[in-house]
Parts: structure tokens; C-alpha cells; sequence
């Protein structure tokens, strides 16, 4: 209330706020996005230049500290927060690691479409819903392939799990990168 009389902000008033509020977040993950390039940049030295484009460096940059990232909201999540219990939601009961990565997820989901948006492929012609949409595809598939990869060279190859793991990291690498310049950020130039 303003001297006795209630403010009632028109519904122009709302979206113009709404769209102002919009167009101050764009212009800081811009001004984040030069500065976070600047840093990865700056270890773009001359032997890692010979071998490696720009674009793949800041895609490894990028996805490298997502994974830290992931990994550090892992152990907070599964050690402090769900403090290692069984998380019971009344109709089903999920076990702590699952329920952490559940959490996680959708964190590391949209800071690594950012991430990846704005860092790696910064010149996508496509639409960012479009890319929202085929970035969560081209994760379940690294999902399935992760799955996959370990069920067959452990229960069927019979390698150790550990060394299945990296190997089946490796081949998801790939395919996620792969995935992500030809897919869904398809149409982007190296910068």
C-alpha cells in the first residue's frame, strides 16, 4: 500500500518488469560467458593448439568441470544431505545413491547445456529450446551407452568393472561430443 491506497501493477507493467528482469539475466550470463571463456582460453597454450581445434578444447573444458561439478554435488548430496538413508516417498523407497543422483541430475543437466551452449558452440543457428530438447536426448543416449558399454564388457568380455568403466567412458565421450556438434548444436562454426 502506497498513502493509504493499494498498488495494483497493471498486467503491462508486470511484462514489461518480467521482460526487463529477462534481458538483465541475458546480459550476465553474456558478461559470465566471456569471462568463463577468457579463463579456459587462457590455458589454450601452443602444444595443446598443434593438436586439439578450439571448439573441442572448450567442449573437454566444459564438460570436464561439469563432471567435477557433478561429482562434488554427488558426495554432498549422498553424505550430508540424504545422509546416506533410504529415502522413502510413500509409494516407493529409493536408496541413497540412487536418490543423489536423482538430485544431481538435473543440476548438472542444465549447467552443462550452458555450459556447452555458451562456451563450446556459441554459434548454433538453432533455437535454445531445440537444443534444450536434443541435449537431454543426446544424455539419455550417453546414459544407455554408459549402461550398455558396462553390461557387456564386464558380464560378457569379462573385464574388470573399473577398467569397463573407463573404457566405456571413453567410447561415450565421444559419442557425446560427436552428439553435441553434429546434433544438437549442429550448424555452429568454430569460433
Amino acid at each position: 500500500m502506497k498513502g493509504g491506497k493499494s498498488v495494483v501493477e497493471s498486467p503491462e507493467s508486470v511484462g514489461e518488469s518480467v521482460s526487463e528482469r529477462v534481458s538483465v539475466l541475458r546480459r550476465c550470463s553474456r558478461a559470465l560467458a566471456r569471462g568463463l571463456i577468457r579463463v579456459v582460453d587462457w590455458f589454450y597454450i601452443a602444444p595443446v593448439r598443434a593438436v586439439m581445434p578450439v571448439q573441442t578444447f572448450r567442449y573437454a573444458a566444459c564438460g570436464g568441470a561439469n563432471l567435477v561439478l557433478s561429482w562434488v554435488l554427488y558426495a554432498l548430496v549422498y553424505n550430508f544431505i540424504l545422509d546416506k538413508q533410504l529415502v522413502d516417498l510413500g509409494v516407493v523407497a529409493v536408496s541413497a545413491p540412487i536418490a543423489a543422483f536423482l538430485i544431481v541430475f538435473p543440476i548438472t543437466y542444465l549447467t552443462g547445456f550452458w555450459l556447452q551452449k555458451y562456451i563450446a558452440f556459441r554459434s548454433s543457428p538453432l533455437r535454445t529450446r531445440t537444443q534444450l530438447i536434443r541435449y537431454l536426448l543426446s544424455v539419455c543416449g550417453s546414459v544407455v551407452l554408459n549402461y550398455a558399454g558396462l553390461k557387456f564388457f564386464v558380464e560378457v568380455v569379462h573385464l574388470w568393472p573399473t577398467f569397463s568403466q573407463v573404457i566405456t567412458s571413453l567410447i561415450t565421450i565421444v559419442y557425446s561430443y560427436a552428439m553435441q556438434k553434429y546434433f544438437t548444436f549442429r550448424g555452429c562454426v568454430e569460433s
